[in-house]
């Protein structure tokens, strides 16, 4: 909830592939592949039909039908959000978003609560510049409910808003901004946008707004802003999925009609500034090389020109084809990444190039070398080739993410900005329009109009940083006067939900290919896209022990080079196919995925094969990724919540067990690998008698084979070189009670990550154990998140989680909390977990049935992707699960007991908990010795 930390999302890419590689013994020549099928075609097959009515209140609504499984995307977009904020009351629009969620007249019960009971997913709420959303994807059944909710919250809210409820979203909404300001690089936003945009302009401040605006806040305040801005005729509501237009034309009459227009809403003015000089800043944070941006301020969504400048800044600097990348990473070794893009809003639009560099780099030089590499741009323009290919990421970008019928960025969120922002649903075709019509001609003439002068140069340079604005106490609030209650409006009683639907089991196809490999298939037609994810056993206990990161660098060298092709060949190659690819190493597996276009799966095998089977690892690109890799490894160390995940597996499990193991590996470990080293690592786990294929998508088992066959039959296994075999996880006793604190000055926020061992393996039922969890931390309405979030508002969220290895089981709590209340958050978290696991306060039976009706009736909507599919049966396959465990489950699921649940829940005990806190040692030390638990402090 609260997605106003987002900037400048999917953007900046760095393509280092974590994935493997593998000897290989035929590949098929990119010569005598088909070409891409072309650009328009693929335009062309994008669509998303509905039909559209409007209320008389003036609500606009939007109904697409897609009948592949029962659940239907409820996701309701208000015209309104930060840029619309007055002077003193910025953060209102997110605040209020919040507020929302937390009961209405007629719903005395969170928002979140009501709708997991009946097993909705995907379900959130976001603000940004110019909208606030909500959505959710709900089981059919529960359709009326979810209107009825989001009816109530939109026409009955103000009588069910009180003051005991805005204090307690402002903490959380302030814990909110202190976990992103906490982040490396957290501030920089603020002075971007400043530096953009002239004082008071709408986009001139952030989403999260400020913490002394949200401090003045008061009850009347948010009152008024709902009342001027929450209004049907300034809202847009689509339904997509198991839905037609007659049957949504009565529900939503029947639960919106009756709510008055809203007024007018005001809107400010809000110009696209024309910069004629550039302007630098220089800030420090916790990093540990610099890091390089320039931004632009530039039209908005609506004007085609938005399109051809995120054309211009990703051929300049947009992954691993750029031609930054090319000149900063490849060749002169002055960074180790690179991004560019545009991010689009209402108005204007942010444009922005990116560098992080590599160490001993001089951001001179960094600065000169893109200064040259613009002015070459701005000369000479880009290649028809640069063009198509950028041309066909945005298309084939667009084509996988309408697969979803809800969620961020589906079907329904598709219409609706495209109704809020165009007046036309069907908005996102004319954008389409744009990049497949895009010209080296239209490109350069829309870069030299906007990018050639009016940037802002920001540096970051590692050092202390400033302190990030916190909040005040605010006693004045708390002292004034109670404001007047509302008068709340009884109406229709709250529908019940009846019939849920139930998850049917995939259909399975399974072959052989010539070399043994075991193929699985399951067919997904919604969109012409197939996803393949290629297993291989070993996961972290196929790393070196004794060079802890060899795995991860050979998994980062796959497509730097590989089967005859160069680094830059196949990130070209890849482009015009509209392929993604990645992978990594789990707990017990290798994986490599794939994921295709239809028309393009053919070309797409052919080349991802040479990158599974014949990577070069030649010396230059080793020593280049090797120190990428390097800074990735000394970047996650100055981010505190990666900082304790690469922690603490090792201090539970032992740093010589697989489990133990980041993916990552260590500083002294990734400097040590040496070529052959790398080379044998491949020879021994990626190998086709080591790994299994599995896909899912839009082709039959009679389509696929041949394909698979001719880009992957004809692997053998290097005779000469044996299989590898992970060491065995075992089982340890857990062996805690302690606190690492790991210092980090001027922290707003401790991160806190605990955990302990469980006398149980990944591969055991864990049916009661998921309901257990759930109830203390694994859902929204749980014990631990109510009580430190929604109660005591010290933390934007707090989770508990059990680890997905197929062996040994741990279980692990994550907070991260404000920072003055770090001692407090852990005291209150341990009570809450001994009393569950102690049986002081024992499962009750109404949190057994929201847990179990909640994991049940989520299960068709959790399996809508053919990623979720995909990720099923890779579990499954890991787990030796039969292909119809998920449809299964609710059986399972309801045979448990309270007490059942109740004999789970002792596990999860913090007697033995081993705690890393990353948090400022000066002001938290005092509060964590009061735990009564040895701390070591390490800085």
């Amino acid at each position: 909830m609260g997605k106003a930390r987002t900037w400048l999302a999917g953007v900046a890419v760095l393509a280092l592939l974590a994935a493997p590689v593998a000897p290989v013994l035929a590949v098929t020549p990119v010569a005598g592949q088909a070409a891409p099928a072309p650009l328009a075609d693929l335009v062309r097959a994008v669509d998303i039909p509905y039909e559209q009515f409007t209320l008389d209140n003036g609500l606009r609504v939007i109904v697409h039908t897609d009948r592949k499984a029962p659940i239907v995307a409820v996701s309701m977009w208000y015209h309104i959000g930060s840029k619309d904020e007055p002077k003193g009351k910025t953060g209102f629009a997110h605040l209020f978003e919040h507020l929302m969620f937390y009961g209405s007249e007629n719903n005395d019960e969170v928002f979140f609560k009501r709708l997991n009971a009946v097993g909705a997913t995907a379900l959130n709420g976001t603000t940004w510049f110019d909208r606030t959303n909500y959505f959710q994807n709900v089981p059919t059944p529960a359709l009326d409910l979810t209107l009825f909710l989001e009816s109530d919250r939109m026409g009955y809210l103000l009588g069910a808003v009180t003051q005991e409820k805005l204090d307690a979203q402002r903490a959380v909404v302030q814990n909110e901004k202190r976990q992103g300001d906490n982040q490396p690089m957290g501030l920089t936003q603020y002075a971007t946008l400043k530096a953009l945009f002239p004082e008071l302009h709408p986009y001139a401040h952030s989403t999260i707004g400020s913490m002394a605006d949200l401090d003045a806040a008061s009850l009347e305040d948010v009152r008024g802003w709902f009342r001027a801005n929450y209004g049907p005729n300034n809202a847009v509501l689509v339904l997509a999925g198991d839905i037609d237009v007659a049957t949504a034309r009565e529900k939503v009459t029947r639960y919106f009609g009756a709510i008055p227009k809203g007024p007018e809403v005001t809107r400010f003015e809000a110009p696209v500034p024309r910069w004629t000089e550039t302007r630098t800043l220089t800030m420090q944070d916790r990093i540990p090389t610099p890091s390089l941006e320039r931004s632009w301020a530039l039209p908005g969504q609506l004007d085609p020109q938005a399109a051809l400048l995120n054309v211009a800044l990703t051929i300049l600097a947009g992954g691993d084809s750029s031609r930054l990348y090319n000149a900063l990473v490849r060749d002169a070794k002055l960074a180790v990444s690179v991004g560019g893009g545009v991010q689009s809003f209402e108005k204007v639009s942010l444009g922005e190039i990116s560098a992080t560099l590599a160490p001993g780099a001089e951001p001179a030089a960094v600065n000169a070398a893109v200064d040259k590499v613009m002015a070459d741009f701005l000369r000479d323009g880009p290649t028809e080739d640069e063009v198509a290919r950028v041309a066909t990421r945005a298309v084939a970008g667009t084509i996988r993410g309408l697969e979803a019928v809800g969620s961020y960025n589906g079907k329904a969120a598709t219409l609706a900005e495209g109704a809020l922002y165009a007046g036309d649903p069907g908005d996102f075709k004319r954008d389409l329009a744009v990049y497949a019509d895009a010209t080296p001609a239209t490109v350069v003439a829309a870069a030299r109009e906007w990018l050639a002068k009016g940037d802002f140069r920001l540096t970051v340079m590692p050092g202390p940083r400033e302190k990030a604005e916190d909040a005040a106490a605010r006693v004045a609030a708390k002292a004034a006067p109670p404001a007047p209650a509302v008068e709340k409006v009884q109406r229709m009683p709250m529908p019940g939900v009846e019939g849920m639907p139930e998850l049917a089991a995939p259909v399975v196809a399974r072959a052989v290919l010539g070399n043994g490999m075991k193929v699985t298939l399951s067919r997904r037609d919604a969109v012409p896209v197939v996803r393949m994810q290629m297993n291989f056993a070993g996961g972290l206990g196929s790393d070196d022990a004794q060079a802890p990161g060899t795995a991860g660098l050979a998994m980062a060298l796959l497509d730097e080079g590989a089967g005859g092709m160069s680094g830059p060949e196949i990130a070209e190659a890849r482009e015009r196919l509209g392929v993604s690819w990645g992978g990594g190493l789990g707990s017990d597996l290798v994986s490599v995925s794939l994921d295709a276009l239809r028309p393009n799966l053919a070309g797409s095998l052919a080349l991802f094969s040479r990158v599974v089977q014949a990577p070069d690892f030649a010396a230059a690109d080793v020593e280049r990724v090797r120190g990428q890799v390097l800074t990735g490894i000394e970047r996650e160390m100055s981010d505190p919540g990666a900082l304790a995940r690469r922690t603490l597996p090792g201090l539970l499990f032992g740093a010589g067990n697989p489990y133990g193991r980041t993916s990552s590996g260590t500083l002294d470990g990734v400097k040590a690998v040496t070529r052959d080293a790398l080379a044998d690592w491949h020879k021994r786990w990626i190998r086709p008698d080591n790994g299994e294929i599995l896909v899912v998508g839009d082709v039959t088992m009679a389509e696929l084979l041949p394909m698979l066959e001719a880009s992957f039959g004809g692997w053998k296994a290097d005779p000469t070189v044996a299989r590898g075999v992970a060491p065995p996880v075992g089982m340890r006793s857990a062996a805690g009670g302690r606190i690492l604190l790991i210092d980090r000055p001027n922290s707003p926020q401790s991160y806190i990550r605990g955990g302990v061992l469980l006398p149980r393996e990944g591969r055991d039922d864990g049916t009661a154990l998921l309901v257990a969890n759930d109830i203390l931390g694994g859902m929204t309405s749980s014990r631990l998140n109510t009580n430190i979030r929604e109660q005591k508002g010290w933390a934007y969220g707090v989770g508990s989680v059990t680890s997905d290895g197929a062996g040994q089981q741990s279980w692990q709590i994550v907070a991260p909390v404000q920072a003055d209340r770090t001692g407090d958050a852990m005291a209150a978290i341990i009570a809450d977990v001994k009393a569950l696991s102690g049986g002081s306060r024992p499962v009750s039976a109404d949190e057994r049935a929201e847990s179990v009706d909640s994991n049940i009736r989520s299960l068709p909507g959790s399996f809508e992707s053919g990623r979720a599919l995909l990720g099923a049966l890779s579990r499954n396959a890991l787990l030796g699960r039969p292909d119809d465990y998920h449809a299964k489950l609710g059986p399972r699921l309801q045979a448990l007991d309270v007490a059942d649940v109740q004999a789970a829940a002792g596990l999860l005990s913090t007697e033995n908990f081993t705690w890393v806190v990353v948090g400022d040692a000066t002001s938290v030390l005092p509060q964590l010795k009061k735990l009564g638990l040895p701390v070591e402090v390490r800085r």
